[in-house]
């Protein structure tokens, strides 16, 4: 079938632009209404099946052919080829670090160190220097933030509020990291030098994480852990019986936080880590694979680490508790949220390629008449994208490079740009459910989005702090302004 020219497609209206994303709200809220929890496990992905259909039918009456809007689609789930690939490995990662004692490890010491009354605020502030040295979001919540949702469980400590710090902290260290994608993405798009656009984001994010920090404490004062002294020590007596404990059981952690910070590629990075895991279990827990295997041999040695690999592993101690923690993992437990990912790319790619996504910012930039304006049109613009595309690369880039212009007729510093494109497009990605980001932190910390994004505070914190700057006019940044001073504001 020959290609369409793109003059003979129509501009779709403000009305057909809109009336997918109020299905797809709908159809969510009838999910969750329906299913609660196990909204995300099917459910949702439909509602975005069924948003979707409706956009191809605007499509269609927009003269788009099938053949045109299939290759939108292929191109946009292309894009999450990366990530669903790093989400397998992680699963097998998680698999194999429960197997090798270094899940296990960082609990036991995260039980003994830290104390529950200032447990939420520390959990953020260790995510927060994790992620700034590796600068990723991800490798810190499957490593560190597991542990800690393991410590939390022991304690008896909210998941959702635990969870909520761990995505704060690795959120405020991943925006503050020079070696983090998303911190060199939005910069690039809107045209400005990534050190100047760290600096400048710390006037937005700085504040906002010192907020969150003040609120998990006070929230870790009122708290009162379920488990008192005699159940914690039974706790780690009961990990030590099921593991070998020691420091040794880290090195798998610090050789991933190395190859991170080194800036070596993602994929083979955590996937060597799962398979050095792997290694460690044969070598430090040889009597937990027996255990799991029934024999001691080479072979049913072998049979545990893959299927640890694939379908992680499945540990009994005696305590349902404990049972909890330590079981899980592989690559399968991933499959859920790599279905609801594929889901919502092709609904996010079916908007994009019919132009609905880019009429909603036309039709938005016609109300964004003040600098504060326009501020508040690129915050909601960029967390619409991450409604629409559920990706946070799609939520900086589609708005950066269609505000850009605007920015720069009215004289503003492409800095403003760059930080509003992070203070909404890469933080808010982790509250939307079927976005990737927050597909990832369901998969890896067990828990639903909608459970952690009350007490995630620093990631919706950061966009209420740059909405102020715009309409007060504090530190926003002119072009005169910068001949003068690389971040002066006014």
């Amino acid at each position: 079938m020959r290609n369409q020219s793109l003059s003979a497609f129509k501009e779709p209206s403000l009305l057909q632009a809109t009336l997918p994303l109020v299905v797809l709200i709908f159809a969510l809220g009838g999910s969750v209404y329906l299913f609660g929890e196990d909204s995300s496990y099917g459910p949702n992905q439909i509602a975005l099946w069924l948003a979707g259909g409706v956009a191809v039918i605007i499509g269609f009456v927009n003269n788009y052919r099938w053949d045109d809007i299939e290759e939108g689609i292929k191109e946009g789930i292309s894009v999450a080829l990366g990530a669903l690939l790093i989400i397998l490995a992680v699963g097998s990662l998680i698999g194999t670090w429960l197997l090798s004692g270094t899940v296990p490890t960082m609990i036991y010491y995260g039980l003994e160190l830290l104390n529950p009354s200032w447990f939420y605020a520390a959990s953020a502030l260790i995510c927060g220097i994790i992620a700034l040295a590796i600068g990723s979001s991800w490798t810190t919540a499957a490593t560190i933030g597991v542990a800690l949702m393991g410590v939390s469980a022991g304690m008896g400590l909210s998941p959702a509020i635990t969870a909520g710090a761990v995505v704060s902290g690795a959120y405020f260290g991943d925006k503050m990291s020079p070696l983090s994608d998303t911190t060199n993405l939005a910069p690039a798009v809107a045209g400005t030098e990534l050190f100047a656009h760290i600096r400048y984001m710390l006037y937005t994010a700085g504040p906002a994480y010192l907020i969150a920090l003040v609120l998990f404490f006070f929230l870790g004062l009122n708290v009162e852990a379920s488990a008192n002294a005699l159940q914690l020590e039974t706790m780690q007596l009961e990990l030590t019986n099921a593991y070998n404990i020691g420091w040794e059981m880290l090195v798998p952690l610090g050789v991933l936080l190395y190859l991170a910070a080194t800036r070596k590629p993602a994929l083979p990075t955590v996937f060597f880590g799962a398979l050095l895991g792997g290694v460690w279990a044969v070598i430090f827990q040889p009597e937990l694979i027996t255990q799991l295997a029934g024999e001691d041999s080479a072979v049913a040695t072998l049979k545990v680490v893959w299927l640890a690999l694939t379908d992680g592993i499945t540990v009994e101690t005696g305590s349902t508790q404990l049972d909890s923690l330590l079981s899980g993992g592989g690559m399968s437990s991933m499959l859920n949220t790599v279905w609801l990912i594929l889901s919502a790319m092709a609904f996010g790619a079916v908007v994009e390629k019919i132009g609905l996504l880019e009429r909603l910012i036309a039709g938005v930039l016609g109300f964004a008449k003040s600098t504060g304006n326009l501020i508040a049109a690129t915050l909601l613009t960029c967390f619409g994208a991450n409604l629409l595309t559920a990706d946070q690369y799609m939520a900086i880039v589609i708005p950066g490079r269609m505000f850009r212009e605007e920015y720069e007729k009215r004289g503003l510093d492409a800095r403003v740009l760059s930080r509003s494109l992070e203070d909404s497009g890469t933080l808010t990605s982790a509250l939307i459910p079927w976005n990737t980001c927050a597909a990832f932190m369901m998969g890896t910390l067990a828990i639903s989005p909608l459970e952690y994004a009350p007490f995630a505070f620093f990631n919706w914190l950061t966009p209420l702090v740059a909405l102020f700057y715009g309409y007060t006019g504090i530190r926003i940044l002119h072009r005169s302004d910068a001949t003068h001073s690389p971040i002066h504001a006014r």
